[in-house]
C-alpha cells in the first residue's frame, strides 16, 4: 500500500498541532479588548506562525472588478484571507508595525475596516486602497517617470503587446514578461537571459486558457486555483498545432508546460481588459524569474534597473518593499490520473515559510542545504521552519540572500541555532559559510552525507520514528560521498542516525570530472567504455565530436588521467539520453534527462526493459549498468525510436530498484523503500518504481512536502544533526 504518515491539510488552513491548558488566576476585568503583544521577557507570547504570502481571494477580485467600489481596479487589494505575508514581514509578531506596511498609514475608511471584528479586513495588515496604500510606477529608459497608477499599468500592457519585455515587481520579486503567444518576444528574452533551452513558466489569465493550453483533471484544476497558486507542470495538449507551436518556445523538448494563474492584483489587471486600450488582452504571458543564471531574484527597485538593464526594456515598479525575496514554487502531480498526489519540484512562495512537523524534539538547529537549489532550515522542538527557494549558492549575491533569509527566519522563528549543518562536500560555498556562522555562534558544526540527507528529510516529513530502518532509494546527478567520490546512484538502510549503503551503481570514470556534466555525448562514451562497447562512429554522442575531441577523451578514459570516478545515476540518464540521441550538450541542469523523460508521454508502462547486472556477492551489493547500455546501443544501432528507448530505459531501472529491493528484503527484513533524490523529480519513474515496488509487498514512501532533489536536503540535515548525527 502506499504510505502517507503525513495526515495535515493543505497549507492554506488551520491545523491543530497541540492543545496545551494553563490555569491562570482571575483579573475582575469586564469586556473584551485586544492588547499590545508581549515581545519580551518570560512572559513573551508563544512563537506565532508568519503565514505565507497567500494569492487574491475571490472576495477582493470582486471587489477589485466592480466599478462602484472604492477599490476598483486597484493593484495591491488584500484582506485576512489573502495577499502578501512571509515577504513583508521584518519582525514578531505579525502585526502591521513589523512589516513593511508600516511606511503606508491607513486612511479612515480602512482604518474602520482594520479596527471592525466584524469586517474581513480585521487585522488585515496588508490592508489599504487607491488613496492610502501602495502604487505602480512605470519607468522606462529615456523616458518621463509621470505615469503611475492605471496609466503604468496601460504603458506596460501597450509594451507587452508591442513584443517588449517588462520587468514586473510582483510579491516576492520581479519577474520578466513578455507575451508568450509572439514567438518573436520570447526569443528575445531567451537571448537577453542567456537562457537558449530552459522552460519558462507561463501565467494564464484564467482557468479556461490554461485548459486551453494543458491537459486539466481536477487535481490539476485544485493547485492551479489553490491559495499557493503555484506553477503546475502539466502534460501539454500537443494534439493543438498552436499549443505544439507555442511549446517549442516556451519549453523546447518537453511534453509539459509550466502554467499559473494570476497571485495578485498586478497579475489579474496585466492579463485582463483595460479600460483605456482597444483590443484583446494578454491573456498568456512568459512569467520567469528576473535575474541572470546562477543569482538570485531581484525585489529592491533600483537594484532590479541596475541588474536587469539589459534584460528588460522598462520596469513596473510599486513601491511597497520586499523585506525578502521569494520565488514562485513549482509542482508536479505524481501517479496515475484521478490518484496522483502533489509533489513539490520547488518550496516557495504559498508554502514558506510553514514550518514540516518534526519526528522528535530537536535542539536548536540551523541547516543550510547544499549548493544547488537550495533552501535553509531552522529547527527546534517539533518544528522546522523551510526558507524559500534561494537558488544555486554559488555566487555573492546567493551567499548575500543565505544570510539574510537566515537572519529573517531566526527572529521570526526565535529560533537560536546551538548546531549548524551543512552537506560535506569540500568545495560548496554554502559548508564554507556554515563553518564560519558556526564559529561566530560559538555553535557545533555537523557535516551530513549529501545521500542521508536527502533520505532523512523523505522519512522526517513523514514523521518516521527514528527505529524502523527503511530502505531508501537515493538517486541523483551529484553527491559527495563518504569515501570521496561523487555518488548518485545509492541505496542506504538505515534511519537517521545511521544508514548503511547497501547497494550502489558501478563506478564510471567521467572523463573531465564537472566537465562533462554539461556534455552528455562525454558521459555516453564514458559508460560505452565500462561497458567495454566500441565507439561505433555511428552512435550520436560519437558523432557530435571531432576526431581531435574523440582522440583525447579516449587518451583520457584509457589512462584515468582527468577523470573522476562516480556512482551517479543522473549520469546514467545523461549517457541513455546521449545514446538515444536526444541531448548532446545541455544548457541547464537536467535538461538531457528532462527531455529523455518528455518522450514518454501517456505511453505503456509495460514491455521489454533493458537489464542491469546485479551483483549479490559484494558487499554493498554492485549494480552494473553496463548490460543495460549494450542494449540500449543495440537498439539505437537497429533504429528503434528515441521514445521506446527512453521506454524501456526507464522501465528496466524501476524493475532493478525492485529486485534489489526484494534482496536486500531477504537480508535485512526491510518491508518499506522511500524514493529520494533529484531522479525523482521525474514523475514517470517515480511511478514505475512505485507501482512495481508495491507489486512486491513493500511500502513505499515518496515526498508530498518538500522536494525530493535538493531543495529538501536542509530538512534532513537539521534532524540528522539535532538527533546528534553528523562529522
Amino acid at each position: 500500500m502506499f504510505v502517507d504518515r503525513m495526515s495535515r491539510d493543505a497549507p492554506a488552513q488551520a491545523v491543530v498541532e497541540s492543545v496545551t491548558v494553563h490555569t491562570v488566576a482571575t483579573r475582575g476585568d469586564e469586556g473584551f479588548r485586544i492588547v499590545e503583544s508581549l515581545l519580551d521577557g518570560p512572559a513573551a507570547v508563544p512563537v506565532a506562525l508568519v503565514p505565507p504570502d497567500m494569492a487574491t481571494c475571490a472576495d477582493c477580485l470582486r471587489e477589485m472588478n466592480d466599478p462602484d467600489d472604492r477599490r476598483y481596479r486597484y493593484p495591491f487589494i488584500a484582506c485576512t484571507f489573502c495577499g502578501p505575508r512571509f515577504t513583508i514581514v521584518r519582525g514578531v509578531p505579525y502585526d502591521r508595525p513589523f512589516t513593511t506596511m508600516a511606511a503606508f498609514d491607513l486612511c479612515e475608511q480602512c482604518q474602520a475596516e482594520y479596527d471592525d471584528p466584524t469586517d474581513r479586513r480585521f487585522h488585515a495588515q496588508p490592508t489599504a486602497c487607491p488613496r492610502c496604500g501602495p502604487r505602480l510606477r512605470w519607468h522606462r529608459p529615456g523616458g518621463a517617470d509621470a505615469d503611475l497608477g492605471d496609466n503604468a499599468l496601460a504603458q506596460a500592457i501597450r509594451l507587452l503587446l508591442d513584443g517588449g519585455v517588462v520587468a514586473v515587481k510582483g510579491v516576492g520579486g520581479y519577474h520578466l514578461a513578455c507575451d508568450a503567444r509572439r514567438p518573436e518576444a520570447v526569443a528575445r528574452l531567451r537571448s537577453r537571459k542567456r537562457r537558449s533551452a530552459k522552460p519558462f513558466a507561463l501565467l494564464a489569465a484564467n482557468l479556461d486558457v490554461a485548459r486551453s493550453m494543458v491537459d486539466v483533471d481536477g487535481s490539476t484544476g485544485q493547485a492551479l486555483s489553490s491559495p499557493q497558486a503555484p506553477v503546475v507542470l502539466a502534460p501539454a495538449r500537443l494534439d493543438e498545432p498552436e499549443v505544439r507551436a507555442l511549446r517549442d518556445s516556451v519549453a523546447p523538448g518537453q511534453s509539459q508546460l509550466g502554467v499559473m494563474l494570476p497571485y495578485s492584483g498586478v497579475h489579474h489587471l496585466l492579463t485582463a481588459e483595460h479600460p483605456d486600450l482597444a483590443g484583446p488582452p494578454l491573456d498568456l504571458l512568459v512569467l520567469t524569474s528576473a535575474n541572470l543564471a546562477d543569482e538570485p531574484i531581484c525585489s529592491d527597485p533600483d537594484e532590479a534597473e541596475q541588474r536587469l538593464a539589459g534584460l528588460a526594456d522598462a520596469w513596473l515598479h510599486h513601491d511597497r518593499p520586499i523585506h525578502l525575496a521569494c520565488d514562485d514554487s513549482v509542482v508536479r502531480l505524481v501517479g496515475p490520473r484521478g490518484a496522483a498526489v502533489l509533489q513539490p519540484v520547488r518550496r516557495s512562495r504559498g508554502y514558506a515559510p510553514l514550518p514540516v512537523r518534526l519526528p522528535a524534539d530537536l535542539p536548536p538547529v540551523l541547516a543550510v542545504g547544499g549548493e544547488l537549489k537550495a533552501a535553509v532550515c531552522l529547527a527546534q522542538g517539533r518544528r522546522g521552519w523551510m526558507s524559500q527557494h534561494l537558488g544555486d549558492v554559488a555566487s555573492l549575491e546567493a551567499l548575500e540572500l543565505l544570510t539574510r533569509t537566515v537572519d529573517v527566519l531566526g527572529a521570526q522563528s526565535r529560533v537560536a541555532p546551538e548546531i549548524v549543518a551543512a552537506d560535506m562536500h569540500p568545495g560548496y560555498l554554502s559548508r564554507r559559510w556554515a563553518h564560519e556562522h558556526a564559529e561566530r555562534l560559538g555553535a557545533r558544526l555537523a557535516l551530513v552525507q549529501h545521500h542521508h540527507a536527502h533520505l532523512a528529510a523523505l522519512l522526517a516529513e513523514h514523521e518516521w520514528p527514528a527505529d524502523e530502518p527503511v530502505l531508501g532509494v537515493t538517486f541523483d546527478g551529484t553527491g559527495y560521498g563518504l569515501d570521496g567520490s561523487i555518488w548518485g546512484g545509492e541505496l542506504l538502510l538505515g534511519s537517521y542516525l545511521a544508514v548503511q549503503r547497501v547497494a550502489h551503481l558501478a563506478p564510471v570514470s567521467l572523463p573531465g570530472g564537472d566537465a562533462a556534466l554539461r556534455h552528455p555525448a562525454r558521459v555516453a562514451l564514458a559508460h560505452l567504455t565500462a561497458a567495454g562497447v566500441d565507439w561505433n562512429p555511428a552512435l550520436l554522442p560519437v558523432r557530435s565530436m571531432t576526431e581531435a575531441q574523440v582522440t583525447l577523451l579516449r587518451s583520457m578514459l584509457r589512462s584515468g588521467s582527468g577523470c573522476t570516478p562516480t556512482t551517479s545515476m543522473g549520469r546514467l540518464f545523461d549517457a541513455v539520453s546521449s545514446l538515444a540521441g536526444v541531448c548532446q550538450e545541455v544548457g541547464y541542469e537536467g535538461q538531457a534527462a528532462m527531455e529523455l523523460e518528455a518522450l514518454l508521454g501517456d505511453c505503456t508502462p509495460v514491455g521489454e526493459s533493458y537489464p542491469v547486472g546485479i551483483d549479490g556477492a559484494s558487499s554493498p551489493m554492485v549494480l552494473d549498468p553496463a548490460p543495460l547500455v549494450r542494449a540500449c546501443v543495440r537498439d539505437v544501432l537497429a533504429g528503434v525510436g528515441a521514445a521506446e528507448v527512453s521506454r524501456r530505459f526507464h522501465r528496466g531501472i524501476a524493475a532493478m530498484v525492485r529486485d534489489v529491493a526484494t534482496e536486500i528484503r531477504v537480508r535485512h527484513s526491510v518491508a518499506t523503500v522511500g524514493l529520494t533524490g533529484g531522479v525523482f523529480q521525474n514523475a514517470w519513474m517515480t511511478q514505475q518504481c512505485r507501482s512495481m515496488l508495491e507489486g512486491a509487498g513493500f511500502d513505499v514512501l515518496v515526498h508530498r512536502h518538500v522536494p525530493p532533489n535538493d531543495g529538501g536536503l536542509a530538512l534532513g540535515q537539521a534532524v540528522i544533526a539535532g538527533l546528534g548525527g553528523g562529522e
